[in-house]
């Protein structure tokens, strides 16, 4: 049997200590967003809006909620995903990290499902015909016509809720960020930069070797792939694509755990690409046909299984990796580490279907 069916004992009490950390977080950080916490201390740094992470907070709030069925957890994580509308307008592709990892796991709620539609409805008006994609936007500043593989995932399939329209954006975004940032051998080149008159060319930031790259990519297909009606505008290349990316994290040579940088491999690990990984290598598992599916989910087990023996800490999932280039947050606990984690867990353990989120 797969670990999905045969869930270990230490995946449940993680997956415990993690939602119980959540609860503590949500005490000390009150009506702000938890970006990444200090190792030693735990003391989080916060934000008012919830920048790009904010959706992941939201999201860890309902796999509370799902956990312990507790009515005020539930009123904390819809409350949570309320304060996300400011982003629905937002020029960001991230509106996709925000805005479906903050509402998809919000089963009932109907807050969060009108939410999840107002966001489809303008990512879908934001599509630039031209370039074939949603672009990363000016929100945080910086070149607006950019190609990042963080504004891919979770905007596929907020995408996909718009309707036929919106598969078909969704089909172009994806499939235009496969042509720019997966390149041969699985490398993957993070971020691309249109200027007219001469079209793309590779940016430097993120820089190649980017831990979570590749991750994001993967993930962003492993979801397509459980949306035929995405899937079906190219399923051999998709299948493929995943086959490609996922080749990083199962080849026995792979780190479990990578560095921040490939290119400094005695650098800062970054723990928030593993559970990324994880997230979609569980996903990729439930594809049928698209590889070697107990692989997959073998592999994820022994990311997940890595992440909680080595840097979980009560419920803390230390030595993440915010900017390295910066130095910024290097060895931290960093609130989507921690979602990803919770999610992965969440789903071996059967709390949730992998496929909802």
């Amino acid at each position: 049997m797969t670990p999905l069916r045969t869930p270990p004992d230490w995946a449940g009490r993680a997956l415990a200590d993690v939602l119980e950390r959540a609860a503590l977080t949500r005490n000390e950080t009150g009506g702000r967003f938890p970006l990444y916490a200090d190792p030693e201390t735990g003391r989080w740094t916060t934000t008012g809006r919830g920048a790009w992470t904010g959706g992941f907070w939201a999201g860890l709030l309902w796999l509370r909620a799902r956990h312990t069925g507790d009515t005020a957890d539930r009123a904390a994580a819809a409350a949570c995903t309320a304060r996300l509308a400011d982003w629905v307008e937002a020029d960001t592709a991230t509106r996709g990290l925000i805005l479906w990892y903050g509402t998809a796991l919000a089963t009932g709620d109907p807050g969060a499902r009108e939410l999840r539609t107002r966001a489809a409805g303008a990512a879908l008006a934001a599509l630039d015909p031209g370039l074939g994609l949603v672009p990363w936007g000016s929100a945080f500043g910086g070149p607006r016509l950019l190609a990042r593989v963080d504004g891919v995932p979770g905007l596929v399939p907020l995408l996909a809720g718009a309707g036929p329209e919106g598969e078909r954006a969704a089909a172009s975004h994806l499939h235009r960020h496969l042509d720019l940032c997966l390149g041969a051998g699985g490398r993957t080149v993070p971020a691309w930069e249109f200027a007219p008159g001469t079209g793309w060319r590779a940016a430097a930031e993120p820089p190649a070797g980017w831990s979570r790259g590749g991750a994001w990519l993967l993930l962003a297909v492993a979801d397509a792939l459980h949306r035929p009606e995405v899937a079906r505008s190219a399923p051999h290349r998709l299948e493929a694509a995943a086959r490609q990316l996922a080749d990083a994290w199962t080849r026995p040579c792979a780190p479990l755990v990578p560095p921040a940088n490939e290119a400094r491999p005695a650098g800062p690990p970054d723990t928030s690409a593993a559970a990324i990984a994880a997230v979609a290598l569980l996903k990729l598992a439930r594809v049928p046909g698209c590889g070697p599916a107990p692989q997959y989910a073998y592999r994820a087990a022994a990311i997940l299984e890595r992440l909680v023996g080595e840097h979980l800490t009560r419920g803390r999932l230390l030595d993440g990796c915010y900017d390295a280039a910066k130095g910024v947050a290097v060895r931290h606990e960093l609130v989507w580490g921690d979602f990803f984690l919770a999610l992965a867990l969440a789903a071996l353990t059967g709390l949730v279907d992998i496929r909802e989120a």
